[in-house]
């Protein structure tokens, strides 16, 4: 409450005449979206402009009740406060409150009343929405209560001095509250909900980006683990080669065997170290990973995948070119992953659609591509977020490779991958045979 206190006082009375000049419309705003691109730039002025012109249209109406230059000089005076809100709109409230109370004190002459059916009356209604627009709500309660609070001391400061009926005045108080409490309630409720909507988008935006971070760091996770079993697996070949190798010659060199015992040892000690520092991202979720020395897909498994998806009901032709040949077991895991999450995105996305997948064993690497065709429209499609994408990326980024996923001229998709491999040196034996 005291908190709610200070800044209310800060906002009517410390900071009232703070420089606080409107902001244009954003660029991405709807008013300024629909206009073409040449009028956008003055488009977005149009809360200048519309205040302006009310302000013009209350100076001609005053001109035409009261006289062109009394009128017009009272209707001038009188939208002075209006056009202050432009820049600095709780002084320019503060301003309104004064010179509506002055006609009632001078110009009218019957009564003290600062309500009295003037358009010095109409223009402080309109500042006071004007200012409940660009503050706080507690700023426009602030205003409802002080502009009640002056009038009730206006109304009996005149039954005090007689100059005025004070029934008939306290009549026109309870219609401006009434009045300008309704619109000053119906100003805040729209500005929350425009800042409600605001604020959503705003935590959807953060929510997107955060679910899509999640994503990577899973699809992280799973790799550091199915690298965890192709590493252990090459790393036991190595300690069980190089504890086996001094059996193989016969009586060798103490220096040799010295060495095979130090290969022996860093290979057992860089399994222990890995097994360590993986073993936390594997023990995360140990259920779903009951069977860590279960083998990894290979390319070799992609037939049994593609058997599966036309189990589905799925049309899907597979189409293998060039030199087939052993792959390292990282490539043809990534390689196995691409394809099953690209066919799982078909059938989620496009299901009836007809499937391609080729593979393409090329010098310097592997190529990957899976097509499908537009989506059977009686078919209906789930909805996506797209992060499978992002998983597809991981593992090909990991590899030093390419992916591009984009959509087809005919309505289908494609998602195309290069895996890079290294290419072997042919050993001098094989060469001299």
């Amino acid at each position: 409450m005291k908190n709610a206190l200070a800044g209310l006082r800060e906002d009517l009375f410390t900071d009232a005449f703070a420089f606080r000049p409107l902001p244009p419309l954003p660029a991405d705003h709807t008013l300024v979206r629909v206009l073409p691109g040449g009028r956008q730039g003055y488009t977005r002025w149009a809360p200048h402009a519309a205040v302006c012109g009310f302000a013009g249209l209350i100076v001609l109406v005053s001109a035409d009740a009261r006289g062109l230059f009394v009128g017009a000089a009272m209707g001038l005076v009188a939208v002075l406060p209006m056009l202050l809100t432009l820049f600095r709109p709780v002084g320019a409230w503060w301003l309104s409150l004064g010179m509506l109370t002055l006609p009632g004190l001078l110009l009218t002459g019957y009564s003290y009343s600062p309500w009295s059916p003037s358009t010095f009356f109409f223009t402080h209604l309109v500042v006071t929405l004007l200012v409940a627009l660009r503050t706080r709500p507690r700023v426009a309660a602030g205003m409802w209560l002080i502009t009640g609070a002056l009038g009730a001391f206006l109304a009996l400061l005149g039954r005090v001095f007689g100059r005025y009926a004070g029934d008939f005045f306290l009549d026109d108080l309870a219609q401006f509250q009434v009045l300008s409490g309704i619109a000053l309630f119906g100003v805040v409720a729209v500005r929350g909900l425009r800042e409600s909507k605001r604020q959503v988008a705003a935590q959807a935006a953060v929510t997107e980006v955060e679910r899509s971070r999640r994503t990577v760091l899973e699809e992280r996770t799973t790799i550091a683990r199915e690298l965890h079993d192709v590493v252990a697996h090459h790393m036991s070949v190595v300690a069980i080669q190089a504890e086996a190798a001094p059996y193989r010659v016969e009586n060798p060199p103490p220096e040799l065997v010295a060495a095979f015992q130090t290969i022996r040892e860093n290979a057992v000690s860089a399994l222990t170290e890995l097994r360590r520092v993986l073993g936390v991202v594997r023990s995360e979720n140990p259920d779903a990973f009951a069977a860590p020395e279960a083998p990894q897909p290979t390319l070799a498994d992609i037939g049994f995948l593609i058997d599966n998806v036309r189990a589905a009901g799925a049309d899907v032709e597979l189409v293998t070119t060039g030199a087939v040949r052993t792959l390292p077991q990282g490539v043809e895991l990534s390689a196995y992953r691409i394809v099953q999450e690209a066919l799982s995105n078909t059938l989620r996305h496009a299901p009836g659609a007809a499937v391609r997948v080729e593979i393409a064993h090329v010098l310097g690497g592997l190529g990957l591509r899976v097509v499908n065709g537009p989506a059977d429209r009686f078919a209906k499609a789930s909805p996506g977020a797209g992060h499978g994408v992002l998983g597809m990326r991981e593992r090909v980024a990991m590899l030093g490779g390419e992916l591009t996923a984009e959509a087809t001229p005919d309505g289908g998709y494609e998602v195309a991958a290069f895996l890079p491999v290294p290419v072997e040196p042919v050993p001098v034996e094989e060469v001299a045979a």
